[in-house]
């Protein structure tokens, strides 16, 4: 960073560690046991499709039929972001990481890195819904607790910070948390 960097108030952008999706499987005990909340077997990935991702994409796509034991499907939402969405029938959740983590390598290697924008994990029980997202562009995770048509279960999302924050680098910056509706895993 130069002197008319800080004059100018400019920061460097905090470089993204992707090996924070491999802590979640622990952290997912934490949630589990706290909260009775449980892994649903479903995580995406959401980026801006730019000019020339179709090539990354694909090769995200094409690994990730390696295996049969994902459902992957390619969607876009109503603000013309892209989602690369991971199902499994029985939950195993470091492969559903590692496939997250191969999905997001692969764009950040293809020079799409910058069009990142978080990955989704699920997690649910019975009458609850919740997502931990990863902020690609941050290096960290915030909860998201859906309710239904556009609203959100708060004093869940800061539960589960609290038990989060023992795991997980948890989004200091509540304003950063913002809501993902469309997310198709959710």
């Amino acid at each position: 960073m130069g002197f008319l960097d800080i004059l100018l108030g400019r920061t460097e952008p905090v470089q993204p560690d992707l090996d924070v999706l491999f802590a979640i499987p622990g952290a997912a005990c934490t949630v589990q046991a706290a909260l009775g909340m449980a892994p649903t077997g479903a995580g995406a990935v959401c980026f801006k499709a730019a000019e020339g991702a179709d090539r990354a994409v694909n090769e995200s796509l094409a690994l990730l039929g390696l295996g049969d034991t994902l459902d992957v499907r390619l969607t876009h939402d109503e603000f013309g972001f892209t989602w690369i969405t991971c199902r499994q029938s029985t939950v195993d959740l470091p492969v559903l990481l590692t496939a997250l983590h191969a999905v997001n390598s692969t764009l950040a290697d293809a020079g799409f890195g910058s069009s990142l924008l978080c990955t989704v994990v699920g997690f649910g029980d019975a009458g609850h819904r919740l997502g931990i997202v990863y902020l690609f562009k941050r290096g960290t995770v915030y909860p998201f607790a859906p309710t239904g048509d556009r609203h959100r279960d708060t004093a869940l999302e800061m539960r589960a910070r609290a038990e989060l924050a023992r795991d997980l680098p948890v989004e200091p910056d509540l304003e950063r948390w913002f809501p993902i509706w469309d997310a198709p895993v959710l």
